[in-house]
């Protein structure tokens, strides 16, 4: 049995899933394009100066949230490979 606490929370959590979901879905229209741009302009797939940068900036805000930033540089990580694979594709 749950209790009205627990479903409270669970609740939330549900809703900022889905928020977070909404918000992948979104970057990735952005950064679809960026691949496309990057295409048509012979650029290449990745900048891994902007990487470096991006991983740091996320960090910084990870431990100003409290969030640990091993974590964030981890979750960062894996949406900038995805991109890249995106870009990557968008290119051939």
């Amino acid at each position: 049995m749950i209790d009205d606490t627990l479903e409270a929370y669970r609740e939330s959590i549900d809703n900022i899933d889905a928020a977070l979901v909404f918000m992948l879905a979104e970057r990735f229209k952005v950064t679809q394009k960026v691949g496309a741009y990057k295409a048509t302009a012979g650029l290449a797939a990745a900048d891994p100066g902007r990487e470096a940068a991006q991983i740091a900036r996320l960090r910084s805000l990870a431990a100003d949230a409290r969030l640990d930033p091993e974590f964030s540089e981890k979750f960062l990580r894996f949406i900038i490979d995805e991109v890249i694979r995106h870009h990557v594709a968008a290119a051939r």
